[in-house]
């Protein structure tokens, strides 16, 4: 069974960062924008790997930093590119834009890293999808 070793990590984040199963490279893993297969299709990988209802916050987190870095550096690039007379009033609602449209934009790639980094963390074992399996 191939796992997710410490040496194909960023291989791993190449493929999550595409949408696809970390573990084997498959698409077809997001079923919709905001929803997942409960199995890579190609692979089988249980994707809700967590032994309980809050494995997703890993992904929340990384949603969350993406987001709030996205909205400074679009402020700090705005304010660079109109000095000296800055359009307050534009910086303002751009990053309001931001901050709202970043996390639902960027929500199943954080999934999919979310899912990369924890098969690095925790590589799948041989009986992981029987195990996993009632939670789907």
């Amino acid at each position: 069974m191939r796992t997710v070793t410490r040496r194909n990590l960023w291989r791993s984040l190449g493929r999550g960062a595409l949408l696809r199963c970390p573990r084997c490279g498959g698409r077809g893993i997001i079923r919709g924008w905001f929803s997942m297969q409960r199995r890579c299709p190609t692979c089988q990988l249980v994707l809700n790997r967590g032994e309980s209802s809050d494995y997703w916050l890993g992904a929340y987190t990384i949603n969350f930093v993406v987001a709030e870095f996205v909205a400074v550096l679009l402020i700090v690039v705005l304010i660079l590119f109109t000095l000296p007379d800055i359009p307050w009033t534009v910086v303002q609602y751009a990053a309001i834009v931001a901050a709202v449209a970043m996390p639902i934009l960027f929500f199943p790639f954080s999934r999919t890293l979310w899912l990369a980094l924890d098969l690095w963390a925790r590589p799948a074992e041989r009986g992981d999808r029987a195990r996993r399996s009632h939670l789907n």
